[in-house]
């Protein structure tokens, strides 16, 4: 027997930490490998974190509501690891994957140092400011004008790491009066039975990053419908057997995103992100499914590379992180990383909608219902009016760096790649 200690894993990109929710053992409670221990929960998502061996849990470090750092101890086990050979070299796997998390965290510090290097040193009436307080301001978004604001009690009226610090405490004080008396202003105009519910964590990081969003992006949509009666046919003619012999419903999700992709390869412009001046344009092409959860929250699942899968692979995708999404258990990479995303206003039978874009990328992509319509034929005979499939896409973007022509010539891809799909997938 050999006591072990269990340390919070890596959590997904950019994760340094997370909040010790609930601990689902005690101590002394004898686990499995890969039981369960205790749900914690990061700005991204909830999850578990599982045992690394069987044994005993011999004590329990992280409290319930504490905030623990990537690689730090939450727990002790007493381990039989001669019982399992496997389990050391797990371990060391572990301790690797945290020791990279670790190294990513501290190379994104050294970018923003970079980024607050370019910064001026001195404020406009010539106060200095120091590579530390410039990466401050960087980090929580302080202009020169704002910095001026703020006495220094350093050498000379410089400003110190503490006067930066004093300060955002006094700005998140004022903050939270504005907001206290805004919920007094709402109180004041209560009906009788009016019921205030506060919101759950995920609703106000959900609502934090809408917000975000729309201050950092000006937004535009814009509108195409496709004429997918082709594409539906072709999909209620397969999807019986496709069913058969892969096991998995063919939606036309999958076929939106398998679309969105290929588009996305030919106008790689709109696959883009923005870092101050400089625009990066992404190798990969992940595609994130907004996904509407049972408590009535939101989270974005990614398919990595989707422009590198078949309609097979994005079938079982889709299904897969959907169905898991809805139960919780998707991990905090399968929701990072995503280079665009759709959302699904069909789903809920709404013809169309503008979308708010999903920081830091460029572009969302709306998809409406597909509804049967009178259209207009052009045949060799004449126009003639038919019942056809009609759906509206809508695709809001960044208009700092994308313009309406890409956008434009993006969607109308997007209708013609519909409007003659095909697909080899049995």
């Amino acid at each position: 027997m050999a006591k072990m200690n269990i340390v919070l894993p890596a959590m997904g990109e950019g994760v340094i930490e997370a909040t010790v929710n609930k601990w689902l053992v005690a101590e002394g409670a004898i686990v499995k490998e890969d039981d369960p221990l205790v749900e914690v929960a990061t700005d991204k998502v909830d999850s578990e974190v599982p045992s690394p061996a069987e044994g005993t849990i011999t004590s329990i470090i992280a409290a319930e509501g504490s905030v623990v750092k990537v690689g730090e101890v939450i727990a002790v086990i007493e381990a039989n690891i001669d019982a399992n050979p496997e389990t050391t070299g797990k371990i060391e796997k572990e301790v690797n994957r945290i020791r990279t998390t670790i190294a990513e965290v501290k190379q994104e510090t050294k970018e923003i140092e970079k980024v607050s290097g370019n910064l001026k040193s001195r404020t406009p009436s010539g106060k200095f400011l120091s590579p530390l307080v410039r990466s401050v301001a960087a980090r929580e978004s302080i202009s020169h004008t704002e910095l001026d604001s703020i006495t220094g009690t350093g050498m000379d009226g410089r400003i110190t790491k503490e006067d930066i610090f004093k300060y955002l405490d006094a700005r998140k004080k004022e903050e939270e009066t504005v907001n206290t008396e805004k919920g007094k202003e709402s109180s004041q105009i209560l009906s009788s039975g009016d019921e205030i519910i506060e919101m759950d964590r995920v609703r106000r990081l959900i609502a934090e990053h809408m917000v975000l969003s729309k201050r950092t992006s000006p937004h535009v949509t814009s509108f195409i419908d496709a004429d997918v009666t082709r594409l539906v046919n072709w999909r209620n003619s397969v999807k019986e057997k496709f069913l058969e012999a892969e096991g998995q419903k063919l939606t036309l999700t999958p076929i939106f995103i398998d679309a969105a992709a290929r588009a996305l390869y030919e106008f790689p412009m709109i696959n883009i992100s923005v870092d101050g001046n400089n625009i990066i344009k992404k190798k990969n092409i992940n595609i994130g499914m907004a996904t509407a959860l049972p408590d009535g929250n939101l989270i974005v699942p990614v398919i990595r590379n989707a422009n590198e899968k078949n309609l097979t692979g994005l079938a079982r995708s889709v299904n897969d992180l959907a169905d898991r999404a809805r139960k919780n258990k998707l991990k905090p990479d399968e929701i990072t990383g995503g280079t665009f995303t759709i959302t699904n206003f069909g789903s809920f039978n709404n013809l169309s909608g503008t979308p708010i874009i999903n920081q830091p990328q460029a572009a969302i992509l709306g998809i409406g219902a597909v509804r049967k319509k009178p259209a207009v034929i052009e045949t060799p005979d004449g126009d003639v009016i038919a019942i056809r499939h009609i759906m509206i896409l809508s695709l809001s973007y960044d208009h700092r760096v994308v313009d309406g022509a890409l956008a434009g010539k993006f969607l109308n891809r997007m209708k013609e790649i519909l409007e003659n799909y095909s697909a080899e997938i049995i």
